[in-house]
């Protein structure tokens, strides 16, 4: 009987998908930048302007990338992958805001095929995937798992997308959610409205607060994720 029981949670150990990563435990005052780069109806392109900040500020960042932004930016990828407090990372290559509609063998094309144009375009090949929309169940993120990503998700909205969110919007908002450990969600393709203007003001209010930024992936590496 007992045999049977620990079978049986071993079969459930095995069968559940991993959990989307939204929060890193830390014993350090940590944070955690992140920014999306899909391609929407039109061209898109990095924003300059917030690009331009990171990289004279030396701030820690991870991009999530759709394949097709990847594809028309390749130019400016691969001179961001050059800079090692900088993160290349899987955001689907069309940007399908329903992927668990998507068959297993669809969702396994989109990923291989956006991480070797990443691979291709930064030499280095992702390990993390961001749903886009953060939509999936079950099947699409035990699929994704398998396939040997973890998933990182955020742990609240910047909400960067919306134009009606302004500078102060953005800025107040950061400030009443963060807290140790959060993975912070904003947009560099040209759909984060007011992000440039509010970047500046948070990385200031964070390190006025003892935070430190750190890359995502470095964490990710400790055991309780592996």
């Amino acid at each position: 009987m007992k045999f049977k029981i620990i079978l049986l949670f071993l079969i459930i150990a095995i069968s559940l998908p991993a959990e989307v990563i939204t929060f890193i435990p830390s014993d350090r005052k940590v944070v955690f930048l992140t920014f999306d780069a899909c391609e929407t109806k039109t061209p898109s392109y990095f924003d300059k302007k917030i690009l331009d900040f990171l990289i004279k500020n030396k701030i820690p960042a991870t991009f999530f990338i759709s394949g097709k932004f990847a594809n028309r930016n390749r130019s400016a990828l691969s001179e961001i992958s050059k800079y090692d407090f900088f993160s290349i990372q899987n955001h689907s290559y069309d940007h399908n805001l329903h992927m668990e509609t998507m068959t297993d063998g669809d969702i396994e094309m989109d990923l291989n095929k956006t991480s070797k144009l990443i691979a291709e375009i930064t030499g280095k090949k992702p390990n993390l995937f961001r749903f886009p929309g953060g939509n999936y169940d079950n099947r699409s993120l035990k699929l994704v798992e398998d396939l040997g990503y973890k998933v990182v998700h955020w742990s609240f909205e910047s909400g960067d997308p919306d134009k009606k969110m302004t500078n102060d919007l953005i800025f107040e908002k950061v400030k009443k959610n963060v807290k140790s450990g959060s993975i912070m969600i904003f947009h560099i393709n040209g759909r984060g409205w007011h992000t440039s203007e509010a970047l500046p003001r948070i990385i200031n209010y964070l390190n006025s607060e003892g935070y430190h930024l750190e890359l995502l992936e470095n964490f990710l590496k400790n055991e309780k994720f592996n």
